[in-house]
């Protein structure tokens, strides 16, 4: 289908692809394997531009958009969906300056986050506060010219490898979610350490990890925006970084798919190709279909993002909720081709299935985006 991309999405959308193919593949089942972290590959998506896609030109970027980022996320998820999360992740922790920060801190972070020199993360979940964000615990108290934190953020992804972080953190429990703030904390700030390093089913190429903040200083110039707006800042944040999600679940399950129809042209039965059967048929065409279905999602809420318009939450979740739902059904109907060998380690199908799981669940799970939409559309929204 035609998406009506310009000749410069296409190019990157091509020079992502042959990253992907050339030195993502290669490396794919060793970081899936041993669980480590893809420097290797970051200086490479550096070099290539991918961090710096979506930062504005005066902070050392590219000035493109939501949708270039999209495009990059999706093409690198079509061949490792864990090893995307290294760009993914990042602008779900940069966001939230570009959204709220000061001029003074986008200046300060923006060019080294543009460059890759340094990755980010976003820290927002606690072991008691997943999906109801309101309920958070870590505490933020002023004390002078800088804030004291304490508290503990968990399954943040790029935690332990990422330098810098965007943390919601309470300054007034007595006002719910307007009684949070927004904060960012740099690696070495005294009292900020790392705790559990996560051992994961699925996207194993990417860090996640708890943030323990123990009597932590963080000077009043690192918080963004006012007090108080942290809640706001965070689903700010998430409105425009959920489209990333839907196009990581979509570059799984295009590549789930491509390996499917590979494997169906090739693999023989009662003498002929699998695909030439009809249950096979129908199969492929259904999942072609939701693909289809999810890009074109995907590429119009990206659009809507960065033509500035303000209601998009609807929207992303929507994108979101279709996409990580596709993927998961694609991954599984590919590993019931593959059959017996689609179960095992020794053919790469079996990781997409293990990877599209998680983009049913973080940044908001599919059953609060499916509440929230509900809400919207009772209320007329």
């Amino acid at each position: 289908m035609d998406y009506l991309l310009t000749e410069e999405q296409m190019d990157l959308k091509r020079v992502a692809r042959r990253i992907a193919l050339e030195k993502v593949l290669p490396v794919r089942a060793k970081h899936d394997e041993e669980g480590t972290f893809p420097w290797d590959m970051v200086k490479v998506f550096a070099d290539a531009g991918f961090f710096e896609l979506y930062i504005p030109e005066e902070y050392g970027g590219a000035g493109a958009g939501v949708l270039e980022l999209c495009l990059v996320v999706e093409e690198l998820s079509r061949i490792c969906g864990g090893i995307s999360l290294a760009v993914a992740a990042t602008a779900l922790g940069t966001f939230p300056i570009l959204i709220s920060g000061n001029e003074e801190q986008k200046k300060r972070y923006l060019p080294d986050l543009s460059q890759g020199k340094v990755l980010a993360g976003f820290g927002l979940t606690e072991p008691g506060a997943g999906s109801d964000a309101a309920s958070i615990s870590t505490k933020a108290v002023l004390n002078g010219d800088h804030y004291i934190l304490n508290g503990r953020k968990c399954f943040i992804t790029n935690g332990s490898e990422a330098k810098i972080y965007t943390v919601i953190a309470s300054t007034d429990p007595t006002k719910g979610t307007r009684g949070t703030s927004a904060f960012i904390i740099e690696e070495g700030f005294e009292g900020f350490s790392y705790g559990k390093i996560e051992d994961k089913m699925g996207i194993r190429a990417s860090a996640t990890s708890e943030l323990v903040f123990e009597d932590c200083i963080v000077p009043v110039e690192n918080r963004l925006d006012k007090e108080g707006m942290g809640f706001l800042v965070a689903m700010k944040t998430l409105d425009k970084s959920r489209p990333g999600v839907a196009a990581q679940a979509l570059g799984i399950a295009q590549g789930a798919f491509d390996l499917a129809l590979e494997y169906t042209k090739e693999r023989v039965q009662f003498g002929k190709p699998i695909a030439s059967f009809q249950g096979i048929k129908w199969m492929m065409a259904d999942m072609y279909s939701a693909i289809e279905a999810s890009r074109a999602l995907i590429y119009s809420v990206a659009r809507m993002i960065d033509a500035g318009k303000s209601n998009v939450a609807q929207a992303a979740g929507i994108a979101k909720l279709v996409a990580s739902d596709t993927a998961m059904k694609v991954t599984t109907d590919a590993v019931q081709l593959f059959g017996g060998y689609g179960y095992m380690r020794d053919y790469p199908i079996e990781k997409f299935m293990r990877d599209a799981k998680i983009t049913q669940i973080y940044e908001g799970t599919n059953q609060i985006q499916r509440e929230v939409i509900a809400r919207s559309l009772l209320r007329g929204a």
